[in-house]
This record gives C-alpha cells, structure tokens and sequence, in this order.
C-alpha cells in the first residue's frame, strides 16, 4: 500500500514540474522537428535614394506557411542580428497576416540570429528571402555564405527567392567552384529592374552577377512565377514565386 502511494506522490511530483516549466516542453517539442534556417537582410536603404528597404515580407511569409505547415520549424539569421528591416508590408496578403500576428514567430524574426550563433548541423535547408536590402550586404556575408556551404555539402538543401539569390553569389563549396557555377539558376530579372527603376541604384544587377558566376540562368517574363530546380539547390524569380520555392523546399527535403 505504501509503495502505492509513493507511486501517486511521484506522478503528482512530475506533473507539478510539467505545470511550472511549459516553456521547457515547448522546447522541447519544437527541437524535435526538422529544421530550416531563413536568411534576411539588415541592411535598410536603397542606395543614395533615401528610399527605405529590407527583406520583402511575403517572401518570408509564403514560405514560411508552407514550411511550417509540413512540420519544419523555421530560424532566421541576419548579418547584424537583432529585428531586421522589413519591405513589402501588406497585411491585406492572408500569408503576411498570418505570420505578423503568429507571437511565437514575430518573436523569433525581431530577435534573429547573428551568424556566430547558428550552428550549420541544426538545419536541413537554407533559405534566402529576397528584398532589395539584400543586394548591398547579403554578398558579403562570408560567415553566412560558409553556413550555406555546410548545410549543402551534408545533402542539405540552399534555396533563395527574388534578390534572395544574391546572398548565393558568395557561396562557395570545399572543392573551390561557386555553388551556382554548371547550375540552373534564377532570381531577379534585369527587366524587372528596370520596371522598377532601380537598375542604376543597385551595386550590380542579379541576372548578370549569376551569369558571371557561370550559373545556367533561366527567366520568365516580369512578373511570372519561375521556380528552379537544380538538385538542391532551388531558386525562385520574384515575390510571386515566393510559396512555389518553399514548395520545392518542402518537395525536395521529402525526397
């Protein structure tokens, strides 16, 4: 009888520490789903223009729904850490609102990580949101672009979307090559640029970069949705092929 009893005051012990410590089981959780590192800008003007910019929210949003819809759990990183700029507000998108409002998620972008804190071994993929912001530092980001290196070369997946692309300018692999170099390819079009007027703002234009690079660049005309598939390394043109490169993510990583 004793015995008995002994067994019901550990079990109310072990459900009192439960009560006391959510955050803990949360943690838990969450540490057992696979998961994916998002990569975006700090930096926060377009040029000389004044004009202000940062990642492209929907380029977060529409893949992070995916995403995180198939069971991943989504980190993000930025060159200086801390609440990124964001561009392409609109919280009349279902996506944007969704992830704006998620507390869990808003907590986790306005605190983003700083490169030295990611560990690459965590992360099935890497994703590079778009937004002009990222033309000017995501290039020069070594520390990510090794991070990137890493996660692919364990049979992980890179990924980038619009001017997303331009952070994979700076990957390069253990052999020397580029990642892009004999790779299909794609990202912001210069004929987007230029619809844009930004052609001569920004430090170079991302279709060119790639080419230069020796990636297999591909295009549709402005506007359209282009995903690309290139083993694991995929690639989206503009923010309306934003939810198409976090379906090939979640494609590829099922494979």
């Amino acid at each position: 009888m004793r015995v008995f009893f002994r067994g019901i005051e550990l079990l109310a012990i072990i459900w009192v520490l439960a009560a006391c410590h959510p955050h803990q089981q949360l943690t838990q959780t969450t540490d057992m789903k696979p998961k994916i590192l998002f990569v975006v800008t700090s930096h926060d003007t377009k040029g000389n223009t004044g004009q202000k910019t940062g990642y492209y929210l929907g380029e977060v949003s529409h893949p992070w729904e995916v995403l995180t819809e198939a069971g991943f759990e989504i980190d993000f990183v930025s060159p200086k850490g801390g609440n990124p700029p964001v561009d392409g507000f609109d919280l009349q998108d279902a996506a944007n609102k969704k992830f704006w409002e998620d507390n869990y998620y808003q907590q986790k972008i306005s605190h983003s990580m700083k490169p030295d804190e990611v560990n690459p071994a965590d992360y099935k993929a890497i994703f590079y949101a778009g937004g002009h912001g990222a033309v000017w530092d995501l290039p020069h980001e070594e520390k990510i672009a090794s991070i990137a290196a890493q996660i692919y070369e364990n049979n992980g997946v890179v990924a980038a979307v619009c001017h997303g692309p331009a952070g994979l300018t700076g990957i390069k692999l253990s052999s020397g090559k580029f990642l892009v170099e004999g790779k299909k390819v794609n990202g912001f079009t210069n004929e987007e640029e230029e619809i844009v007027k930004l052609t001569h703002v920004v430090p170079f234009l991302l279709e060119d970069k790639l080419k230069e690079l020796g990636g297999i660049y591909e295009k549709s005309a402005p506007w359209q949705v282009h995903v690309t598939v290139d083993g694991r390394l995929i690639t989206g043109q503009n923010p309306q092929s934003a939810k198409g490169v976090g379906e090939a993510i979640k494609d590829a990583l099922s494979r």
